[in-house]
């Protein structure tokens, strides 16, 4: 279900998490004479179900109870009220609570999973556009500066990225491996996120020389970038230290 739809129809998917379930287990007190338990316990299962697969903890929770309450209430003797006599009757409400918790986990796993490889495919897709541009034709050094910033900004949500010809390599800078350096230690940024208080350095080498660096700036919030986007940023600058170290060989 598209995370935009979810945003705007947040509230009534939540209202009908919680009415459903009574809806359902009203319809189902029609007919408990003829019915199991089991039966109406499974119903009420496939109810929360369809909630917790939307991804919206909330409502898989919602569902879950709501459900329980009203299986109690119709389909439970003493029926009409909210008293649980029978250790049967028990193990179901139970049984829909724990089944509710773990479908609604499962659906955000599926979803983070899902986020996570688009992200891979977003990367990859940037560091290959770059490489291509530069084996196609020669660009201007400028350009392909102001492109590969553009994308480094994005991988790491940045508020700004910027080239320097004679990059530092002082205060904190990010090595070829993805890690993190800042006094000779490695900063914990999945936990800790980057400074916020210093440009981080991200060196422009090529064939172990250093030609410039990209000065990374996050300042109005905290990034907290993974060893994987910060390997595609180290790939990305790369890209122009390929085009740029022939070019000040040269000169």
């Amino acid at each position: 279900m598209d995370a935009t739809w979810l945003i705007r129809h947040r509230p009534y998917l939540l209202l009908a998490s919680a009415v459903v379930p009574l809806v359902v287990a009203a319809l189902l007190a029609l007919v408990r004479a003829d019915i199991s338990t089991a039966t109406g316990v499974l119903v009420l299962v496939l109810v929360v179900v369809a909630a917790s697969a939307t991804g919206e903890r909330l409502a898989g929770f919602l569902a879950a109870v709501s459900a329980g309450v009203w299986f109690d209430f119709f389909l439970t003797q003493p029926y009409g009220t909210f008293a649980v006599t029978n250790d049967n009757d028990v193990e179901a409400i139970v049984l829909l609570l724990l089944v509710g918790g773990a479908v609604v986990e499962l659906a955000l796993w599926g979803r983070r999973q899902q986020a996570q490889g688009s992200r891979r495919s977003g990367y990859l897709d940037g560091v290959l556009s770059t490489a291509e541009a530069v084996a196609a034709r020669q660009p201007r050094a400028q350009d392909l500066i102001e492109v590969v910033a553009a994308e480094i900004g994005q991988v790491l949500a940045l508020d700004r990225c910027r080239f320097v010809p004679e990059g530092r390599v002082s205060g904190t800078v990010i090595q070829p491996d993805g890690q993190v350096l800042r006094g000779g230690h490695v900063l914990d940024v999945r936990r800790d996120g980057l400074p916020t208080d210093d440009e981080v350095v991200l060196p422009v080498r090529s064939g172990g020389s250093q030609y410039g660096a990209f000065l990374l700036t996050a300042a109005t919030h905290v990034v907290r970038p993974s060893t994987e986007q910060l390997r595609v940023a180290v790939l990305l600058a790369d890209q122009v230290g390929a085009v740029v170290a022939p070019r000040h060989t040269g000169s």
